[in-house]
């Protein structure tokens, strides 16, 4: 029998990529995961923390355009309040994780900052 061959041949992934790899040879969760997922987390706090700024500055300008209206600007407020709110939740989140972490580990930044220990393949 003949010995079946991948017909694209070697696909190497694109640069960059690499980094996610998992080259320990761990078992059980890949560093690489890890560290994927910990870029993920951090793109979504840039999100948050971009989206409550850009509500502030929309706040900001129906506060000053609502011409004396009432209804206005407690909508303006209220928008400002929330944005305010939402702004202090994803900066907290850094603070808990960091008691959390010194608690649990004697190191603030060992649930901001996961290392992986996995045996050295090189022994």
């Amino acid at each position: 029998m003949a010995i079946p061959t991948n017909p694209l041949g070697k696909i190497n992934p694109p640069p960059g990529v690499d980094v996610y790899s998992n080259l320990s040879g761990s078992k059980g969760i890949a560093p690489g995961l890890v560290s994927f997922l910990n870029n993920g987390i951090k793109l979504v706090i840039v999100i948050a923390g971009l989206y409550a700024f850009i509500n502030v500055i929309m706040a900001g300008y129906q506060f000053m355009s609502a011409g004396g209206d009432s209804k206005q600007v407690e909508k303006a407020v209220g928008k400002l309040t929330q944005s305010l709110i939402g702004l202090f939740l994803v900066a907290g989140s850094f603070v808990l994780a960091a008691i959390f972490g010194w608690l649990l580990f004697q190191d603030a930044g060992a649930i901001l900052f996961p290392q992986i220990y996995t045996p050295n393949p090189n022994l």
